[in-house]
């Protein structure tokens, strides 16, 4: 039984990823936090495609893919979250009067942003769930932790390279709201398609493809807040996508 694999080293890679991000969190480096969870999605995508490249799948590969992926995609980005409603929470309080709100925020976690950490418990929920469900071989039921944590990473950086959209971002009604939502969507049975190619046909790829080229140009105009766009279209495309397969048993 092999441990130390290409694909196993690139999923330690991507846990490695999510422990670093939980540091920075502590230190209030967000923003490096967020590069992480970016630099762990590649990861995550090359251990599949390297394991099925080399044919090293194994049981053991499978389950190390879930617990690396519980790690980044889900108890990082909660962290992210709770960082932000306490950073919010802060900037008003009375502490914040006498000392810097830099200093303030990495004191303590305010009582709200604990609330952030029902993502991580959805996201143990979805991916024990992705792991047991056979329907979800060629297409996802719920939205995938990757695609949260994509999100996620993505609020940080809005905050450092578009600060007009500040009022958004550290606006604790928004950040629990979209907790609550997206905690909803990693659980549902929303059929979403995934970007698997048995074939490069426009006819049987259509909506794939539509949805690269719009995501594309959402990044290249919008670079950073591009990306919760990019996943709000990624499921409205899978909604109006009549040809989407309807999983067996629903």
């Amino acid at each position: 039984m092999k441990l130390f694999t290409v694909p196993n080293l690139m999923t330690l890679g991507n846990l490695l990823c999510g422990c670093f991000g939980i540091v920075f969190v502590f230190q209030g480096e967000l923003t490096y936090a967020s590069y992480l969870i970016f630099i762990a999605g590649i990861l995550d995508f090359l251990d599949g495609f390297v394991a099925r490249l080399l044919k090293q799948h194994s049981a053991i590969g499978k389950e190390l893919d879930s617990l690396a992926d519980m790690a980044t995609f889900g108890v990082l980005p909660a962290f992210i979250v709770a960082k932000l409603i306490s950073d919010t929470m802060h900037k008003g309080s009375i502490l914040s009067d006498f000392v810097s709100s830099s200093i303030v925020s990495q004191i303590s976690f305010h009582s709200l942003s604990y609330i952030a950490f029902i993502l991580a418990l959805f996201s143990a929920l979805r991916l024990a769930k992705f792991n047991v469900d056979t329907r979800q071989s060629d297409s996802f039921i719920g939205v995938p932790t990757p695609a949260n944590a994509f999100v996620v990473a993505s609020f940080p950086l809005i905050l450092e390279f578009n600060a007009n959209y500040e009022f958004i971002i550290h606006n604790n009604l928004f950040l629990i709201g979209y907790t609550l939502v997206m905690s909803f969507l990693l659980v549902s049975e929303i059929p979403l398609f995934a970007l698997k190619f048995k074939n490069f046909s426009w006819v049987d790829n259509k909506i794939k493809y539509i949805f690269i080229i719009l995501s594309v140009i959402l990044l290249v105009v919008l670079q950073f807040l591009g990306i919760p766009l990019v996943i709000f279209l990624y499921i409205i495309l899978s909604l109006i996508n009549k040809s989407a397969p309807v999983p067996k048993g629903e």
